[in-house]
């Protein structure tokens, strides 16, 4: 009985992602938020009390990711179309669907090269992509903003963030056998986190929650751009 554990945590991931889907349909795209933060925690800790009690099975493994299409695929397509990208027409479907796709994409290659990708991540892991969707959209409605005032900026932004979950960026898993990570990334980081708190002052915890998936996804990119021009000059 000691998969009960692990595999409870997996289904609460789905749970919360299911809850979204219903919170954003009734329009409260707070409660749709959070409750994609809280998928995002349940999905940590299903792998941990796993590890824990020695109860990773196959079965598990494949819950974990169908859980995670529903939660940081589909449910933060939904709230992003809900929200903002239904003003766009064709445009803002096709972001949506793309970003649900994409998220469906990451996963089955994730499974596929397992055994393959060794101390990093080959693209913008789903829980992130998703929780960029989440947060801002807390930062927006606690800053009274409409993502409409800054013209086509929202449904391009989902679309690049579907990209990079599909892309071969190496993002840091931050277990200390990854990439290098450069300290011109880092610096980079560091003054874009710095300059998200400073622009959302006014709403410092949805300020704080959206810097920290926004410079994870840069930091991603202006490594692996930094790693490729050091291997082009050895």
């Amino acid at each position: 009985m000691k998969w009960l554990l692990p595999n409870m945590c997996t289904a609460a991931n789905l749970f919360f992602g299911m809850c979204s889907i219903l919170a954003t349909y009734e329009g409260n795209f707070f409660n749709a938020s959070i409750f994609i933060l809280l998928a995002l925690i349940a999905d940590g800790m299903d792998g941990r009390v796993a590890r824990a009690l020695n109860a990773a099975s196959e079965l598990g493994k494949e819950m974990d990711s169908l859980c995670d299409l529903g939660s940081f695929g589909v449910a933060p397509a939904f709230l992003a179309y809900v929200f903002c990208m239904h003003n766009y027409g064709l445009l803002g479907q096709a972001a949506a669907i793309i970003f649900a796709l994409c998220g469906m994409w990451r996963l089955a290659r994730f499974n596929v090269n397992t055994n393959v990708v060794h101390g990093f991540f080959m693209g913008l892991a789903i829980p992130a992509g998703g929780c960029i969707v989440a947060t801002t959209t807390l930062l927006f409605t606690a800053m009274d903003i409409s993502p409409e005032n800054f013209g086509l900026v929202y449904p391009i932004t989902v679309i690049i963030v579907a990209y990079l979950m599909v892309s071969h960026v190496h993002y840091p898993d931050f277990k200390g056998d990854g990439e290098k990570m450069f300290l011109v990334s880092k610096i980079f980081a560091l003054v874009m986190f710095a300059g998200i708190i400073w622009l959302t002052r006014t709403a410092i915890l949805q300020g704080v929650l959206t810097a920290i998936f926004a410079t994870y996804a840069v930091f991603g990119i202006v490594n692996s751009l930094i790693t490729l021009m050091t291997r082009d000059k050895l």
